[in-house]
């Protein structure tokens, strides 16, 4: 049994060596592993850092370009009112002018209707003056030419329509 005793103790040392072989891997994974811990927490706060900026400087450019387009909007807003402020002034200086030039022919209207009744008066006139003298000829006529007596009327009495 003394083979057995030299069999124990080999698989013995076998075990304890590999036992130890474990350990230090193990601790070299430790190693390593809190290694790379490190490493990506280091990353982790480098890439926050940039992040951080990049957010920062976003920003920066968005409010500079809300500012921008604020102005321009209201400098686009004041330009439109007074346009607007034009547009009202000429719209009212046209109905202004319209309200004179009706005052104007309404004035003038009682005038018109004045000279129109004045020329009536006046071709009425005339026109009894062209009668009179339309049967004074007529008369004439009529005693010169007894016989043509009935066509001269009736050519007095068409003269006096006219």
């Amino acid at each position: 049994m003394s083979n057995g005793d030299g069999v124990t103790a080999a698989l013995s040392d076998a075990v304890e060596t590999a036992k130890e072989k474990v350990a230090e891997v193990g601790g070299a994974m430790a190693t390593t592993a809190s290694a790379t811990v490190a490493k990506v927490k280091k990353a982790a706060k480098s890439a926050e850092k940039k992040v951080k900026t990049n957010v920062a400087k976003a920003r920066k450019a968005v409010g500079k370009t809300v500012a921008r387009a604020k102005k321009k909007l209201e400098a686009a807003s004041k330009d439109a009112k007074k346009e607007v402020a034009a547009l009202k002034k000429k719209v009212a200086a046209k109905k202004a002018a319209t309200k004179k030039a009706v005052k104007k022919v309404a004035a003038k209207k009682p005038a018109a209707k004045k000279a129109v009744k004045k020329a009536v008066k006046k071709v009425a006139a005339k026109k009894a003056v062209a009668k009179k003298a339309a049967k004074k000829a007529v008369k004439k006529v009529a005693k010169k030419a007894p016989a043509k007596k009935a066509v001269a009327k009736k050519a007095a009495k068409k003269a006096a329509r006219k």
